[in-house]
């Protein structure tokens, strides 16, 4: 068990850091993951990656917190737009790449909740359409179709306020 925990800990906590984006509530989530593992271990058939088996259980974990504390999904990371500032730039690119990355968070706001949550697999914890399929119940092709959908809603939305393509 202690060598299945080494193995996959970072990426159960990166993932739970990425729903909650509270460091404390993910190591805690991550720990509270892996109890409960150890508990169902006779229930992985090894249809999917253990590592995915071990985020379909945290992202019910969270939710289950969520739902006893009476708190909503977060829908924007805190300090996303800071991980994205290249500190090679000049002060006022880094402003105005910070503006857009701002404007880019908050239309991603208006985006479904599910496609929000692929975009977020996919770009921060780096989990390819098949893992995000099995972790939100779907098809690996969902996954894809619904992460494509996102991404053209986004470039439709920075064409029409004026952003610079990257």
């Amino acid at each position: 068990m202690e060598e299945l925990y080494q193995e996959n800990a970072k990426i159960v906590y990166h993932f739970l850091l990425s729903l909650c984006r509270d460091a404390t509530l993910a190591e805690d989530l991550t720990q509270d993951t892996f109890l409960a593992a150890y508990q169902s271990l006779e229930r992985y058939d090894g249809s999917c990656k253990l590592s995915t088996w071990l985020c379909q259980i945290a992202r019910h974990l969270y939710y289950r917190h969520l739902a006893k504390t009476g708190r909503e999904v977060l829908s924007e990371p805190e300090d996303t737009a800071q991980a994205f500032i290249p500190t090679e730039r000049q002060p006022e690119e880094q402003i105005l790449h910070r503006l857009e990355l701002m404007d880019m968070l908050k239309e991603m706001q208006k985006l479904p909740a599910q496609t929000r949550e692929v975009i977020y697999l996919r770009s921060t914890a780096c989990l390819s359409f098949r893992e995000i399929g099995q972790i939100l119940g779907k098809s690996e092709n969902w996954a894809r179709v619904t992460f494509y959908r996102g991404k053209e809603a986004l470039i439709k939305a920075a064409r029409s306020a004026g952003w610079e393509e990257k």
